[in-house]
């Protein structure tokens, strides 16, 4: 008897679940219905489309640099000695011609002091020179006036003077007179010898000057090689490795260096708007192009590119690394696609255009300046016509398709490439 109830009461359930899903399947096609009929291109697949729109397209490289001195230089000695004074320690500030470091050269100063011993013995060989071209010149202007009245006096009256002595006053005139030579050939050779001695007195007052290490240009003193005592050798002497006293950077307008790529190298210009991110202190700065080498380096295959910054306040350091957005090209009124209706294959770029029919056609184009969200359109379209966006696998040439038109910017500001 509960073996018959059971079966009763659980075929009385399949009937109300029979019932139920014929309800619910009747209500569905009720609801369906309309969507069915209003829908006037049954099976046609929706598309979303953007206007080939004219507008400004910006090429813009972002690459990373790094900050160098605007100058820096190891300061060495040009002549060897011990330092007997050193002025700066790592970090000082120096102006341009200050005082650096003082050597003791003590053969340098014996050589300076004979130097002006030489100086003063030729003066002294001038003055006496010069004394003897006087008597000479004297001696001479007696002679010849003795020589000059003895002759005029044989000539109107022959016979009163002794040829003799008429010869042997010509010969005391000459003799004076080659005396005068002598005693002038004397003083040039004094003088000659002064120039010389100047000249070495000048020598070794110079290499005394160099004894005082200066610095070359303003700037901080960034490394110290040696200290008071320290034997520094001649920095112009091939035959040992001398060793520099300071290094110094001029820090307050710095080089940020740049590795443009070989493709990008042709678009670098002088003057080009830099944007420069330094993340260690979170700051924007904004600078130009300064100067390029116009050369590749043939390893790397880039192009060294400085843009200056001043530095004035010593916020920016030497060395630190800066994300630098490099203004390339900005085309202010150009045909743009939106990248996403670009498909390449072998070199070539093609866009599927809707028709006035609303009909999918593919058109091959040529593309130019490339931008974050567009590209630049050479040919192969034209103003106001629709494009695919999107997944262009799922549609084919010759399809019908319902065209869901999405607005897009007019400007493409973030170009990058």
């Amino acid at each position: 008897m509960a073996k018959k109830y059971s079966l009763w009461i659980a075929g009385a359930a399949l009937l109300a679940l029979i019932a139920l899903w014929l309800v619910v399947r009747h209500g569905k096609t009720e609801a369906d219905g309309p969507d069915t009929v209003t829908s006037g291109d049954a099976g046609a697949v929706t598309a979303a489309v953007a206007r080939v729109r004219r507008g400004i397209v910006e090429n813009s490289l972002t690459i990373s640099g790094e900050f160098k001195p605007f100058q820096e230089v190891d300061v060495h000695a040009k002549v060897a000695g011990y330092i007997k004074t050193i002025y700066v320690d790592v970090g000082s500030h120096v102006k341009q011609g200050q005082t650096i470091a003082v050597l003791e050269v003590p053969e340098l100063k014996a050589e300076l002091a004979g130097a002006d011993a030489s100086v003063r013995r030729a003066k002294e060989e001038i003055r006496r020179a010069q004394g003897d071209l006087a008597r000479a010149q004297s001696g001479h202007a007696a002679a010849h006036s003795m020589n000059e009245r003895l002759s005029q006096a044989a000539q109107q009256r022959p016979g009163l003077v002794a040829q003799q002595d008429v010869d042997n006053a010509q010969a005391k005139d000459l003799e004076s007179e080659a005396q005068v030579s002598s005693a002038q050939a004397a003083l040039d050779a004094a003088q000659q010898a002064l120039e010389v001695a100047q000249a070495t007195q000048k020598q070794y007052a110079a290499l005394s000057d160099y004894s005082r290490i200066i610095a070359p240009f303003t700037g901080i003193i960034t490394v110290r090689y040696a200290d008071t005592g320290a034997l520094i050798a001649a920095g112009t002497s091939s035959s040992t490795q001398s060793m520099p006293v300071v290094r110094l950077a001029e820090e307050s307008k710095l080089r940020l260096v740049l590795p443009i790529p070989e493709s990008l190298a042709a678009q670098i210009r002088l003057g080009s708007p830099v944007k420069v991110h330094v993340q260690a202190l979170n700051q924007d700065y904004v600078g130009k192009v300064s100067r390029f080498a116009s050369a590749l380096d043939l390893q790397t295959r880039t192009m060294e590119t400085e843009i200056d910054f001043e530095n004035k306040d010593g916020r920016l350091i030497p060395g630190m690394y800066a994300e630098t957005v490099l203004q390339l090209a900005a085309n202010k009124d150009s045909l743009l696609v939106p990248l996403e209706a670009i498909t390449r294959d072998q070199g070539e770029s093609r866009v599927l255009v809707i028709d006035s029919k609303d009909t999918v056609q593919e058109r091959k184009i040529a593309i130019g300046t490339q931008g974050k969200r567009s590209a630049e359109v050479l040919s192969g379209l034209n103003e106001g016509e629709r494009v695919v966006i999107g997944n262009q696998s799922q549609f084919r040439k010759g399809e019908k398709v319902i065209a869901k038109e999405v607005a897009l910017p007019a400007v493409d500001e973030e170009g990058a490439n």
